[in-house]
């Protein structure tokens, strides 16, 4: 009894003296500016306890006494901090100050020409303003510009790139991707982009061999971010073609920038073939609100409303075609009308957490809403004659009528890291999208030649085309990718090497497919020359389908009906790239001189066709091909003070359908671009623009025919603006005063030579079924004046 007496007594001794020795040790962890610091690090190593930081910054931690405790405090992109505590006893209070960690990498100013050692080459914004415009589209027509970019039509901001359709290429506005109308199929109805260039601070664009950031496309990605403004800046501008202003405002904690555009083209239309009354009303705004409250958190939201209409009353149309020995006239005299609306929404919300100057996590919400119809009955009574002997070739009416609705509403969450080291850029990204389209299409045309009805049997009454469609999507998307920009040197320190390597995943819950994309690129500036840089470039792209690649379609007693194919499959690209970056300077001049070589391996090819900017696709995959080609530009100071470039390119495409071999749709065997600027001699007040652009037609054939019979190819598309500007203010010294710093004076004259270019064929079948192609010309010569205020 006693022994067990005095047992028990000497284990209550020592846990009363154990307990005596823990103490409990609370307090709140901050910034430098009293902020609270959440979730950071709060460890004592020798005695294997840690715990973390609320998010109010405050912790609490039960450790043994002893002489000495050594707690550590850390944080990611913080120095750490560590306290020594003396004896310590019941509960201990303190208050931590975290301080930036210097060492990371933080935002620095570089001069002169960057070094290219991606896949994605940085453009000036400069040359925005001062560019001769048909479109109004300033943006997309740097780009289409720019090597390996080509299009056939001054009204549309569609671009092809090596050889893709315009579907191909992905673009993004601050890490979100855009969507562009989906009924659009001529350049006038296209309107205004949804990339406002007056608020536009960088530009990033890449023809093939783009990181795995970028999504499910096999062509190009287009990467634009919008300024923050630093003080009150603002500026206005008016021309014959529309009007627009943007104003910025920001202070310590928000940036906020806000920009409204109008365009109108019909004193472009009115110098087409097709007389009549054009209406077309062209109207966006948007707005970017950037709020920091305190370096460890950004809230972005950018907000956009588009609204588009295209209202057209056709009266008469002539138009001489053919060679000068053989000229054809074809006259038309048009009854009925065109109302066509795109009507879109759209809005991203982002948070982002930032852990220093290095690490950064942000939660991207965006939503995506379109209304598009497009409705017209037109009927046009034709005669087609040979012009030297005035005999008749054809007579006839046709009729038109299409009923297309359609309504798509497209909602994305986006989880996004980032995270910069002295070598290494790693980032990686979650995305889930909810995807929706309704559709609602009947399409027919009627063609009546000398009274009979085309196709003409004997005893069956067909219209030549007719369509119908009533589909509903309804899928969900998930999307990831991680990737890492890892840069080194040699041995001996001299050559340097920028690896760029990542991959992308992507499951769709329509067609049950799940893709994975691989991707790699690498950037050596040798050591026998830090002028010099080649690029090496490969990777699996995938065109994930969305919507038009899904309508299949199926002619039964002359009616077409478009359905959705659940067993599509997405369309695949094999990219292998080689470049070369020479920078050098004339005349004590910076330039840069870039070549580069591709081929493409294409795989599960969905065929389409291309009419003017509207592309259909037969809604299966059925090919293979190939796309090849070498891209050439010079870029640099010509002129001092101002920058040009001039592009070469020359491309080899292929597809086997069929059985048979034949060029993409967009196959263009060779293309130059040049944009140079100059100012008058001893005057920087005058300044003069010239774009030139000489492409290669592409392959066509007749309409509702077989692909496989693309046996033309149109002319070559040839054009030149040049702009005048006279500055008739300069008080460049007032930005940010929210005074008038400088006023533009501009006149324009846009398709200089006034050449005929082709865009697309009107056809017209005889009783014979004979088919003529007559070409619908684009815009002729136009002078354009404009304004521009700047504050």
């Amino acid at each position: 009894m006693n022994k067990k007496f005095l047992l028990l007594l000497t284990t209550m001794v020592f846990s009363i003296n154990a307990i005596a020795q823990t103490f409990t040790l609370k307090g709140k962890v901050t910034d430098e500016e009293q902020n609270p610091v959440e979730l950071a690090t709060v460890s004592c190593l020798k005695q294997g306890k840690v715990a973390m930081t609320s998010l109010k910054g405050e912790f609490s931690i039960t450790l043994q006494s002893a002489d000495s405790v050594a707690v550590q405090f850390s944080m990611i992109g913080y120095k750490t901090k560590t306290r020594v505590l003396r004896n310590p006893r019941g509960i201990q209070t303190l208050q931590i100050v975290l301080y930036e960690d210097n060492r990371t990498l933080s935002e620095v100013s570089v001069t002169g020409q960057k070094i290219q050692t991606g896949q994605t080459q940085e453009l000036k914004t400069e040359q925005l303003k001062s560019m001769p415009s048909a479109s109004g589209n300033a943006v997309e027509e740097l780009i289409q510009s720019q090597a390996g970019v080509s299009t056939h039509s001054e009204l549309s901001s569609q671009y092809n790139v090596r050889g893709g359709s315009f579907d191909e290429n992905s673009v993004y506005i601050n890490d979100v991707e855009v969507y562009r109308p989906f009924l659009v199929r001529s350049g006038q109805q296209e309107g205004l982009s949804v990339i406002n260039p007056d608020m536009v601070e960088k530009i990033g664009f890449s023809t093939g061999g783009y990181e795995a950031k970028y999504g499910d496309k096999m062509s190009s990605a287009l990467d634009i971010t919008y300024k923050k403004p630093k003080n009150l800046e603002a500026t206005l501008s008016a021309s014959l073609l529309g009007a627009s202003a943007y104003i910025g405002l920001a202070n310590k904690k928000v940036a906020w920038s806000n920009g409204i555009r109008y365009k109108t083209n019909k004193y472009l239309l009115g110098s087409l073939d097709t007389d009549g009354e054009y209406e077309p009303t062209f109207l966006d705004y948007q707005t970017y609100l950037s709020y920091r409250p305190n370096k460890r958190w950004t809230i972005d939201f950018i907000g956009n409303i588009s609204d588009n209409h295209y209202d057209f009353y056709p009266e008469n149309r002539e138009t001489k075609f053919g060679t000068m020995e053989n000229v054809k006239s074809f006259k038309v005299y048009f009854d009925g009308n065109e109302k066509d609306l795109f009507r879109t929404y759209f809005g991203t919300l982002s948070i982002t957490r930032h852990f220093g100057d290095s690490t950064s996590v942000s939660l991207i919400g965006s939503a995506f809403s379109t209304k598009e119809q497009e409705k017209y009955d037109i009927q046009g009574q034709y005669w087609l004659n040979q012009t030297e002997t005035s005999e008749n070739l054809g007579v006839g009416t046709y009729f038109e009528h299409t009923r297309n609705y359609l309504k798509a509403d497209v909602a994305s969450l986006k989880l996004m890291l980032r995270h910069k080291t002295k070598r290494h850029n790693i980032e990686g990204g979650m995305t889930i999208k909810s995807e929706r389209i309704r559709e609602n299409s009947t399409e027919y045309e009627m063609r009546d030649s000398a009274g009979y009805s085309i196709p003409h049997t004997g005893n069956d009454l067909y219209m030549i085309y007719s369509l119908r469609a009533n589909n509903r999507l309804k899928a969900t998307r998930v999307e990831g990718y991680i990737q890492d920009s890892y840069r080194f040197r040699s041995s001996g320190e001299h050559t340097m090497f920028t690896l760029n390597y990542g991959i992308r995943f992507s499951n769709w819950s329509f067609n049950k497919e799940t893709i994975v994309s691989p991707r790699i690129s690498l950037a050596v500036i040798p050591a026998f020359s830090h002028d010099v840089t080649l690029r090496f470039a490969t990777g699996l792209y995938y065109q994930a389908p969305f919507y038009k690649e899904l309508r299949d379609t199926s002619t039964v007693n002359g009616v077409t009906m478009a359905k959705l194919n659940r067993k599509i499959k997405s369309q695949r690209s094999i990219h292998f790239i080689t470049a070369f970056d020479y920078r050098f300077k004339l005349n004590n001049r910076p330039f840069k001189f870039t070549a580069e070589a591709y081929y493409k391996a294409l795989g599960n090819l969905v065929p389409y066709s291309v009419n003017n900017v509207k592309v259909v696709y037969y809604g299966d995959n059925e090919c293979t091909g190939h796309a090849a080609g070498l891209d050439l530009k010079l870029f640099g100071e010509f002129v001092p003070g101002t920058d040009s470039w001039i592009s070469f390119s020359i491309m080899d495409t292929k597809m086997k359908l069929n059985g048979r071999n034949i060029p993409l749709p967009t196959d263009q065997r060779y293309g130059i671009n040049m944009f140079f600027t100059d100012y008058f001699p001893g005057t920087d007040r005058w300044k003069m623009s010239l774009k030139l652009a000489y492409a290669d037609g592409l392959p066509f054939s007749a309409p509702h025919k077989e692909l496989e019979r693309n046996s033309f190819r149109a002319p070559a598309y040839k054009r030149a603006d040049i702009g005048m500007s006279y500055r008739v203010l300069n008080n460049e010294g007032t930005k940010g005063t929210g005074k008038l710093r400088n006023i533009w004076l501009g006149l324009d004259c846009l398709n200089l030579f006034g050449i005929n270019n082709v865009n697309s064929f009107y056809w017209i079948t005889d009783v014979t079924n004979q088919q003529y192609a007559v070409p619908n010309y684009l815009t002729g010569r136009q002078i354009n004046a404009r304004i521009l205020l700047e504050f």
